[in-house]
């Protein structure tokens, strides 16, 4: 076996492992709904709706999927569960591409030369940010770049301890000031430092505070001004990191979130050990913000870059 089908086979296996509970809770639910049934009729689409509401996938998108399946089995004929399962996964698949999920090409950057590729990062305290931060500077110098971390939480307790343990561990440098900097000046000194020292990427962690809506925005905000004053269009993303397994709490941090500032992308963390994981389609239909990566496990490599249809496909794999 090829070096590449191995790494593929290994990622696929901790995204079924990872989704484990997921597909367990959704399918357990669905098999009983079409179980001896010859006809998908209002009392099964009910039963898979129930189904997938438990999933956390929300109420307006699984509205959504039993419409869409509705008209799909009075229009198809079809002989068995694993077809009806095969429409449900295919509707799933072309609500996350008609939502601005692309597919992702690994843990790749865009071309921003002469300056470096800027993320900064927010999200809610506990959501699993600086972990995944600490996991992205492990991927992306994995895949050959430099990377730079920037300590902007500077209001929590710990918070730029925890960022130097993950620099550690990924072996990459860190900008950081003590407990209360102004986090804009943190952010400007990461990219100035970034730009001299031609680093290709610097994330920037922020303050997980939710309690005030408008300092935040303001914070955020200030965050750019600043920074773009090495670059007019920095940061080329702003990525939001949600805790798959608080399901409908995630709607909330991401609509709170999206409110505030300008996210591009994101990332759904802690999707192992729930049965929680529907939350994915469901943010990805409702915000209209691409999901770029998940996680699915503990370990460095067990965050990945999102790929809708293995996504789709290890949801499915326990029916």
């Amino acid at each position: 076996m090829a070096f590449f089908d191995f790494f593929n086979k290994e990622k696929k296996e901790d995204l079924d492992k990872g989704l484990q509970k997921t597909s367990e809770g959704i399918f357990s639910k669905l098999a009983k709904a079409v179980a001896g049934k010859t006809v998908v009729d209002e009392e099964v689409l009910d039963d898979i709706e129930d189904a997938l509401i438990a999933s956390d996938i929300g109420v307006a998108t699984t509205i959504k999927l039993i419409d869409r399946l509705e008209e799909r089995v009075a229009t198809e004929k079809y002989n068995s569960t694993d077809e009806v399962y095969a429409m449900l996964k295919n509707e799933m698949i072309d609500l996350l591409t008609e939502n601005n999920t692309p597919e992702y090409n690994g843990f790749e950057i865009p071309n921003t030369k002469p300056y470096p590729y800027v993320l900064l990062v927010v999200g809610v305290n506990g959501a699993g940010k600086t972990t995944t931060i600490g996991k992205l500077a492990y991927q992306f110098k994995k895949n050959g770049l430099s990377v730079l971390l920037g300590a902007a939480d500077t209001f929590r307790a710990a918070a730029v301890e925890q960022l130097q343990v993950w620099a550690d561990r990924a072996e990459v440098p860190i900008v950081k000031q003590g407990t209360g900097a102004d986090p804009a000046a943190v952010a400007f000194d990461t990219v100035q430092s970034a730009v001299a020292k031609q680093v290709d990427v610097a994330i920037i962690d922020t303050a997980g505070r939710l309690h005030n809506k408008v300092h935040l925005m303001e914070e955020l905000s200030k965050i750019k001004r600043v920074m773009q004053k090495v670059a007019p269009n920095i940061p080329h993303d702003v990525l939001l990191v949600l805790d798959g397994s608080t399901g409908q709490n995630a709607f909330e941090q991401a609509k709170h979130f999206t409110n505030a500032t300008d996210v591009s992308c994101i990332a759904i963390t802690k999707l192992d050990g729930t049965a929680k994981g529907g939350v994915v389609i469901g943010i990805a239909d409702q915000f209209k913000v691409p999901i770029k990566y998940i996680g699915v496990g503990e370990g460095m490599e067990q965050l990945q870059v999102f790929n809708k249809r293995e996504f789709v496909d290890s949801l499915f794999k326990n029916k």
